[in-house]
């Protein structure tokens, strides 16, 4: 589980995450949702160490996360996709997945014959270059770079972003079903609000930094408040 307890972020002047608080459940989809500006993509680089907050905590079960360094977060199983993919444009589909797993304890060739079984598109790829890819092949290749590492926790950082509607619907599914296979304890930010709420089984709506909502998944795309004002999504 992942517990965010009254969390502070600023870049100088401007509050990004304004006593943020919420739970994402083990074995669960959390979505986090909101407008540009959110707050979204700070809150899990915050999670993840790449940003250090003023004030607040964060638990990975009983364990305190504020204060690790990022690589030490990554070692006790929490992944990050971040947004853009972050995939190596120079590296060989090959090689980036042999990076995701070069600081992890995994059986190299075990772990990339899994992750080509679930991206089967990227065996056929796997000696092109991540540049060459599509859109939806380079976020595959991301999913399964941080997959590889065998996490027990995924920051996901808008995975739709730039993407067909059919990619995003399969990207999506991909998700749920790995989370429902590995009980996977997902954070989803996503702009795309209607397609996180259909895969998600709690969201957290953020607006200007402060956390308006934190309800299941089901309760949050039935608010006909939350769904015009805060995510950009027609009234039901």
């Amino acid at each position: 589980m992942i517990k965010v307890a009254n969390l502070n972020v600023s870049y100088g002047a401007v509050k990004a995450l304004r006593d943020v608080s919420f739970e994402a459940p083990s074995g669960a989809i959390t979505a986090v949702l909101g407008a540009n500006g959110a707050g979204k993509t700070t809150l899990l680089r915050t999670i993840s160490a790449l940003v250090e907050p003023q004030s607040g905590q964060i638990f990975l079960d009983e364990r305190n996360l504020v204060g690790m360094r990022p690589e030490a977060i990554a070692r006790l199983g929490v992944a990050h996709v971040p947004e853009g993919r972050g995939v190596i444009g120079e590296f060989t589909v090959d090689e980036n997945l042999r990076l995701g797993a070069i600081a992890h304890k995994v059986t190299l060739a075990e772990g990339i014959a899994e992750q080509f079984e679930l991206f089967p598109i990227l065996k056929e790829r796997r000696k092109q270059y991540a540049a060459t890819l599509s859109g939806g092949e380079r976020q595959m290749l991301a999913v399964a770079r941080a997959m590889i590492a065998q996490p027990t926790v995924l920051l996901l950082d808008e995975p739709s972003l730039g993407l067909a509607p059919k990619v995003t619907f399969d990207i999506m599914t991909t998700i749920r079903q790995l989370c429902e296979s590995r009980k996977l304890t997902v954070l989803l930010v996503e702009q795309n609000a209607k397609s996180a709420l259909r895969i998600a089984d709690f969201a957290t709506v953020l607006h200007v930094g402060t956390a308006i909502a934190s309800r299941p998944a089901a309760e949050v795309a039935a608010d006909d408040s939350l769904r015009e004002y805060y995510l950009g999504m027609p009234s039901s």
